[in-house]
């Protein structure tokens, strides 16, 4: 069994509305994630949502959460716990959905020459622009901007705190590899790629030379940095981790050897980097961990690093999210059942599935299964926001803590990686809670 993190499930479009020259969605509330268009320069392409809790601050923090490649800002918000940490200690957080394409669906742009410069254009001024529209619309508090991500938002991440260390002042990447670790474009997709195929190492030097070229003559304060990545993470490889160590320790003028090491969870190993008692570089390794991250526990554990969590904690507001709210006992769709959309990206030997299973009936399902065959020659090796058993043949995908309900008309993402030996097709049918899927 294959042990995944939460679900990314769609958000319907909301009704837009046009607010003082700022085209945007019904006011943002605790309760509801809001899309805004028209936010600023936008040579990424990106989209934005954000979420406003009800209860902060009259200058609250703002975060910026990345999905993965394939994923979704909405995905991200309803498949992580950030709104709910925002519930409780009065944030503000911004959802970006990429749509740069290399590859791979959906993925921040760190590949291009333009994401490698400050101000050089792509997804790193998109979601700056982002940042200075929830600044000005919500009296957000500048000195208290952060970024994190996942995968393609881990990845993400370095380069925002790179390019724009007087924007951020922290960060915690999932996931990630080091700022200006792709060549081009080419070398994003596996197995070619030479950042992510395991061999990648470059001196601390090197990879620190890669972050002060990235904005010349900078020489202010440095965002803080939280690391995180699993030990048996095989499509963006372990060894990655000790290479953003280097870089960023690097950056801060630190050495190699940690100031401490511990345990703060069970298989959670963390070092730390420190100057002057301040922690610059904290980096976790989790232990038999694959590419399954953000688990439960570690938003919030980024959230302490970014010291959101010192703020008098307000009354969680209510949650739209059905995902928040999981029950234990299993049901089948209402009237009308499910849908199921399938997408491959493959490769020479490997591909990603995203699987997208919409409730199409009249009542929530709460806990749910997902039985489908895999061609013959695919079998899983990792996975997100579902467990999956076994990794070939039949397969039966179940939800994870965070995505357990589906409610009407809602929507679940999940997806794995797999190898195959030439069939890189798809399943030709799909049951949930053995309700017959139709297929889109």
């Amino acid at each position: 069994m294959i042990r995944i993190r939460t679900a990314l499930p769609l958000l319907a479009s909301a009704l837009l509305l046009a607010v003082g020259g700022i085209v945007m969605s019904s006011p943002a509330s605790a309760a509801s994630l809001v899309e805004v268009t028209n936010f600023g320069d936008n040579p990424g392409g990106a989209r934005m949502h954000i979420y406003v809790p009800d209860n902060r601050p009259a200058s609250p923090g703002i975060v910026v959460a990345m999905h993965g490649c394939g994923g979704s800002g909405p995905g991200f918000f309803s498949g992580s716990q950030f709104a709910s940490l925002a519930d409780q200690y009065g944030f503000i957080v911004i959802y970006p959905t990429a749509t740069q394409q290399a590859g791979f669906g959906n993925c921040f742009d760190v590949w291009s020459e333009a994401s490698k410069r400050r101000g050089g254009g792509s997804d790193p001024v998109s979601i700056v622009s982002m940042v200075n529209y929830a600044v000005q619309r919500y009296n957000g508090d500048r000195q208290r901007v952060f970024a994190t991500g996942s995968s393609s938002g881990g990845m993400e991440t370095d380069a925002l705190l790179a390019l724009y260390p007087d924007v951020f002042k922290a960060g915690a990447a999932f996931m990630g590899v080091p700022f200006n670790c792709f060549a081009n474009a080419a070398d994003f997709p596996p197995p070619g790629s030479q950042c992510t195929n395991g061999t990648m190492n470059r001196t601390p030097q090197q990879w620190g030379d890669a972050v002060r070229q990235a904005f010349p003559g900078y020489t202010g304060a440095r965002p803080r940095v939280q690391l995180w990545h699993g030990t048996n993470d095989t499509l963006v490889p372990f060894s990655l981790l000790q290479e953003d160590i280097e870089q960023w320790t690097n950056v801060f003028g630190l050495s190699q050897t940690p100031t401490s090491t511990d345990t703060p969870q069970t298989n959670w190993n963390r070092r730390r980097y420190a100057a002057s008692g301040t922690v610059q570089v904290e980096a976790y390794s989790i232990q038999g961990a694959g590419h399954s991250l953000p688990a439960n526990g570690m938003a919030l554990a980024a959230i302490q690093f970014f010291g959101l969590d010192r703020t008098t904690p307000t009354s969680p507001a209510p949650s739209s999210s059905p995902s928040r709210s999981p029950s234990p006992s299993p049901s089948v769709p209402g009237p009308s059942g499910c849908r199921v959309g399938y997408s491959v990206n493959p490769w020479s030997n490997g591909l990603t599935a995203s699987i997208i299973i919409t409730n199409t009936g009249s009542t929530t399902v709460n806990g749910w299964a997902l039985a489908f065959t895999l061609p013959s020659g695919q079998v899983i090796t990792n996975g997100w926001n579902a467990t999956y058993s076994p990794t070939s043949g039949a397969v039966t995908a179940r939800n994870v803590s965070f995505n357990a309900a589906i409610a009407p008309n809602a929507s679940v993402e999940i997806g794995f990686q797999a190898t195959h030996t030439g069939n890189t097709g798809r399943p030709t049918s799909f049951t949930l809670n053995t309700a017959t899927c139709s297929t889109a």
